[in-house]
């Protein structure tokens, strides 16, 4: 069974995510902190969306602030397109496109996005609780690594 069609029977049946992003030593955003939430996962053929909310908190801030997020995942045969519709459907921001990982384990960034300057890449593998999206952003004032970690349960 190829990584992708896993992935297809295993996004809507995800239910909870946490998350947690480092600033590294080139970084300008000091955006390192820790968060959690729920998703739902509305589905209309090979679209699915997360709708995702919950509460994130900087380092050394006592205090966490909501989020809410839609992600847009598209299942083609040989990739998974994933978009962001912060602004709704019709202004998604397209991330990348993942592909088979070379090793059959996963997906991986076909190629990095660029926003600017910034360059994100990202590959997903998927675990016995669910499946892990592990970003890396890099640019002029970024240096950043986010882990996602979605639950069945």
């Amino acid at each position: 069974m190829t990584s992708i069609i896993r992935a297809r029977a295993l996004l809507p049946t995800i239910r909870r995510l946490e998350f947690s992003s480092r600033s590294g030593d080139a970084s300008r955003c000091a955006w390192s902190g820790e968060g959690h939430g729920t998703v739902s996962v509305s589905e209309e053929g090979n679209v699915l969306r997360f709708h995702e909310q919950g509460y994130f908190a900087l380092t050394g801030q006592p205090k966490a602030i909501a989020f809410r997020n839609v992600y847009r995942w598209e299942i083609q045969e040989e990739r998974v397109r994933l978009f962001h519709e912060r602004r709704g459907q019709g202004a998604a921001v397209w991330l990348f496109d993942l592909i088979e990982s070379s090793d059959g384990n996963g997906l991986v960034a076909a190629e990095a996005h660029l926003c600017g300057e910034d360059r994100y890449t990202a590959n997903l593998a998927m675990t016995p609780e669910g499946f892990t999206l592990d970003w890396r952003i890099q640019g002029p004032r970024k240096d950043e690594a986010i882990a996602y970690r979605y639950f069945v349960q």
